[in-house]
This record gives structure tokens, C-alpha cells and sequence, in this order.
């Protein structure tokens, strides 16, 4: 080979090696933007965003269950009817109507046809009767609620326990929807804020967002024990309640930038 044939050669190697430089630079530049955008993209902030409304009440269930006993199913079900009449006439003395009353069916039970139960004690029969208050207005059902006692007196065995008592429930949660779900985005974009300027950064664009579940509780929700002794769960406390707590908690992920 003579020299201008290796002349030929350096310069295409050269130029290929100079080539080969760039590309690795721009490479290398490239390279480094990736993984500086990549750490950017990896600082964030997850923050969340509580807001809580105590509301009243806008209807209420009152279902008064009430029950008679004995040998003589005609005699059991003459007491029962006549329970049925003193509870109407409460509640018409309370000022509820027609339209607020619901009369439901009788139920028999003849503990003598009970498979298991070959040693009966006490009455034959039992009949139980429910009369059941559905009203807008909960401050007349509460009130009516608590003078429970004159039916008492009257004779009349109201039966407790799990399903029995007033019901309070709220209707209007749509309606607070919106302004609750916007103070919860603002509640956690101030905690965002006092973050990112305790670690000298910057709230970014929003990465991910969660609005969370709206949940209705007792206001005063606390200790699982009522005035009656018996321990409630925090649905029955809830129901029994006629001042509820709207709550929702909003989870939100803020980029954070230099």
C-alpha cells in the first residue's frame, strides 16, 4: 500500500472518529437531560385535603314494635289490637296524620309448633305489631320520641333492641358535594404550599388526584355506649343522631420543582 493509498484510509477514519465524538456527546447530553427530567418528574408531594360540615337532619323513622303474650290466641291478639289503638292515639295526640303512619302486618307465633322446642315455658302465643312514623319534620318525632313513657304506662310493651328507635337520616349530601370537594382540593394545596417552602421547592402541576368518600356520622360520634347502657356501633350512632357530620378527605400528589 502506498501512501496515498493510506491517505485515503486516515481521512474516512478520521471523520468516522469525529463523527463517533459527537454522537457520543449529544449521547451523553441527552443521557443527562433524561435523568435529570426523570428526578424531576420523581419529587413529589402526597398531601391531603379535610374538610367536615355538621348538618341537621331532614327526615326521620320511628318504628314503634309492640307485642302481647299468652295461651288464648283471641284474647293475645284483643290486647294486641288495643296496643295498636293507644299507639295511634299518641301519635295523633303528637299531631302526626294519616299520611305520616304506617300500620304494618301482624305476625303470629305459636311457640308450640317450634321444632327444637319440646319444653315450652310461658305463653303459647305471641303477637307483635309494628306502627311506623315517617316524618320531614325530626324535631316533632324526637320530641314525641321522648315521652316513650306514656305508652308505657298505658300498657303498652314496646319492644327494644336492634331495629327499634327513631332513625334520623340526611338527604341533602349532593348539594354540598361541590363546595366540599373545592375547599378539600384548597386545604390540600395549602399544605402542599407550607411543604414545599419548608424544603425550599416549588408546588408543581398536580401528579395524581384522589377525592376520597364522603361519609355521614354522629356529630358528637365518640364513645360507643348510649345513655341506655347498651354499646352502639358507629352506624347506630349515626342513625340515632339528629346533628350529622359530613366529612371527606381529598388525597392529592403535587410535583415539586427547584
Amino acid at each position: 500500500m502506498d501512501a496515498r493509498d493510506s491517505s485515503s484510509l486516515i481521512v474516512p477514519s478520521a471523520i468516522l472518529g469525529g463523527l463517533l465524538a459527537v454522537g457520543l456527546v449529544g449521547g451523553g447530553l441527552l443521557l443527562g437531560t433524561r435523568m435529570r427530567d426523570f428526578k424531576r418528574a420523581d419529587r413529589y408531594v402526597e398531601v391531603k385535603g379535610l374538610v367536615e360540615r355538621t348538618v341537621k337532619s331532614d327526615s326521620a323513622t320511628w318504628p314503634i314494635s309492640f307485642s302481647e303474650a299468652g295461651d288464648s290466641l283471641p284474647d293475645v291478639f284483643a290486647a294486641s289490637e288495643k296496643d295498636k289503638a293507644a299507639v295511634l292515639a299518641f301519635l295523633t295526640a303528637q299531631g302526626f296524620d294519616g299520611a305520616d303512619i304506617t300500620v304494618g302486618s301482624i305476625a303470629v307465633t305459636d311457640r308450640s309448633t317450634e321444632q327444637y322446642n319440646n319444653n315450652i315455658k310461658g305463653p303459647r302465643f305471641v303477637v307483635q305489631q309494628t306502627v311506623t312514623v315517617e316524618s320531614q319534620n325530626v324535631d316533632k318525632v324526637a320530641a314525641a320520641n321522648a315521652k316513650t313513657a306514656d305508652l308505657i304506662r298505658a300498657g303498652v310493651v314496646i319492644q327494644s333492641g336492634q331495629g327499634s328507635g327513631v332513625s334520623y337520616s340526611f338527604n341533602g349530601l349532593n348539594a354540598l358535594k361541590p363546595d366540599m370537594i373545592t375547599e378539600a382540593t384548597k386545604n390540600a394545596r395549602a399544605s402542599a404550599d407550607r411543604f414545599a417552602a419548608d424544603s425550599g421547592s416549588q408546588v408543581g402541576a398536580i401528579r395524581s388526584a384522589e377525592q376520597g368518600v364522603f361519609s355521614i356520622s354522629a356529630a358528637n360520634a365518640g364513645s360507643s355506649t348510649g345513655e341506655d347502657g347498651n354499646q352502639y356501633t358507629a352506624d347506630q350512632q349515626a342513625q340515632g343522631s339528629i346533628m350529622k357530620k359530613v366529612r371527606v378527605v381529598s388525597t392529592i400528589d403535587y410535583y415539586l420543582e427547584d
